[in-house]
């Protein structure tokens, strides 16, 4: 097959690599402009542009697909399939299309639930224990395509997003290579979703602030699915504490959001009688940190109030 691959983070990397390793050819990559990073704000290429360089592929950066000169491009480029894969761009009718094969998507997600941005943080959110990556055939909807296969991973209890994310690149990458080998050979036959479906929104930093009025595992579930970004966080004294790494407390009888423990971890109580122990953190201009560590350099007092 002749691909053109379309995506930009690390995530989709590890999907244009593993189709470098097979049969098909790569014969162009579309990523998003490159980006100030840092505090420096260093113009960097996205993951996908370096991948694409360092074996020779051209890279074409758009800032928009929607004024036709992509489309010329694409025609030229002659795909048999376009692979599509966290690019972060929507897709014209026409370059829908354009390939014999049409264009797959890879989602990280069990579609229909979770279509949409960020899914893999949302699964873990909100609570899920299962989900895994579909291909499909992409339509003019957001993630509405048919679906061509789907990989089911189960998620560990105290898995965080970033390392979901790990597991899931794989995954995605070997599947992605599997259906696009059924799809050419009439392998596979293209599904209707079924079942309801939900949709995720676009992270932003301020979701990640602690309700300490949820019950624990509620809480658990955002500092696992907060991480590594935008990091789940509260206030104390003015100053914003991030949260790395919790577990579950024992239940407790006090209001929510009180430190009720300050040895071992920072606990603090939470809603329907539950606790949450916060085991690593990282105080604002400081290194991350056990909070044994914070709290042998900067005491706790139990009773203090964190919950505002």
């Amino acid at each position: 097959m002749n691909i053109v691959f379309m995506g930009t983070p690390d995530y989709a990397a590890k999907t244009l690599e593993a189709l470098i390793n097979t049969e098909h050819k790569i014969s162009a990559v579309f990523a998003q402009p490159d980006k100030p990073v840092g505090r420096k704000q260093v113009l960097t290429p996205p993951p996908v542009k370096v991948v694409a360089l360092e074996n020779n592929i051209p890279v074409f950066q758009p800032t928009t697909l929607k004024n036709g000169e992509v489309l010329e491009i694409l025609k030229k480029l002659n795909p048999d399939v376009i692979v599509v894969v966290a690019y972060g761009k929507i897709l014209p009718k026409e370059i829908l299309e354009l390939p014999k094969y049409g264009c797959v998507n890879g989602h990280a997600s069990l579609l229909p639930k979770y279509r949409g941005s960020s899914p893999i943080q949302w699964c873990i959110i909100n609570g899920e224990t299962e989900t895994g990556v579909t291909t499909m055939l992409m339509d003019e909807g957001i993630d509405t395509g048919d679906i061509l296969e789907i990989q089911k991973v189960a998620i560990g209890p105290d898995e965080t997003a970033e390392e979901l994310f790990e597991r899931l690149a794989d995954v995605s990458a070997s599947l992605m290579a599997s259906t696009l080998n059924k799809l050419e050979n009439g392998e596979i036959t293209p599904k209707k979703q079924t079942g309801e479906a939900t949709y995720t929104t676009i992270i932003k930093k301020e979701m990640a602030k602690i309700d300490f009025s949820k019950p624990a595992n509620e809480v658990h579930n955002a500092v696992r699915g907060f991480y590594s970004w935008p990091c789940a966080f509260f206030f104390l004294g003015g100053k914003r504490i991030k949260v790395i790494k919790t577990a579950i407390g024992e239940p407790c009888d006090k209001k929510s959001g009180y430190v009720i423990g300050n040895s071992d971890s920072l606990t603090v109580s939470c809603g329907n009688g539950t606790s949450i122990k916060i085991l690593e953190l990282q105080p604002e201009g400081s290194k991350p940190m056990t909070a044994k560590q914070m709290l042998c350099g900067r005491p706790i007092e139990i009773g203090t109030y964190i919950g505002e």
